[in-house]
C-alpha cells in the first residue's frame, strides 16, 4: 500500500509536472493509494473556494483515508525524531515525523516530494516509492 504525502498532492492539484506528482494517476487501479487524515487536512486547507475545495476533496477521498497518528505512533515518532537528531539531522515538521513513522510501523510505502523524508529512508527503513 502506498501513502501519498501532501507534497505530492499539492503539486498534483497545482498542475506541476514532476515525477512524484505524475505517479498518482499512473498508480490508480494498480496499487491501493492511501491518504492520511492529517494529509487530507493539509491539502484541502489550501483551496480558497468551496468549488475548488470540492474538486480536490473528491479524488482524495476516493483513496482509502487512514488515521495517521495515535498514542503509539506519537511516542514512536518522538523516538524516531531523537534517533535522527543523534545523526545530526533535524526534521523540520513534526507532521512529517508522524507520517514517516506511520509508514514504517504499518509497512506502507511513501510517495513524496519532500527531502525531510530522506533521512527516514536512510536511517530508519522508510520505504519510499521511487
Amino acid at each position: 500500500m502506498i501513502l501519498v504525502d501532501s507534497s505530492v498532492w499539492i503539486d498534483y492539484f497545482k498542475g506541476v509536472n514532476n515525477e512524484p506528482s505524475d505517479r498518482p494517476d499512473a498508480l490508480l487501479g494498480q496499487e491501493p493509494l492511501l491518504v492520511g487524515d492529517l494529509i487530507l487536512a493539509e491539502v484541502l486547507q489550501g483551496f480558497p473556494s468551496e468549488s475548488t475545495f470540492e474538486q480536490a476533496r473528491k479524488p482524495l477521498i476516493s483513496c482509502t483515508v487512514i488515521d495517521v497518528g495515535d498514542e503509539d505512533i506519537a511516542v514512536r515518532a518522538a523516538r524516531n525524531y531523537g534517533v535522527l537528531r543523534g545523526f545530526g539531522i533535524t526534521v523540520r515538521k513534526t507532521i512529517d515525523t508522524i507520517i514517516a513513522t506511520r509508514c514504517i510501523v504499518s509497512n506502507y510505502r511513501l510517495l513524496h516530494n519532500d527531502r525531510d523524508f530522506d533521512a527516514f529512508v536512510t536511517h530508519l527503513g522508510l520505504q519510499a516509492v521511487v
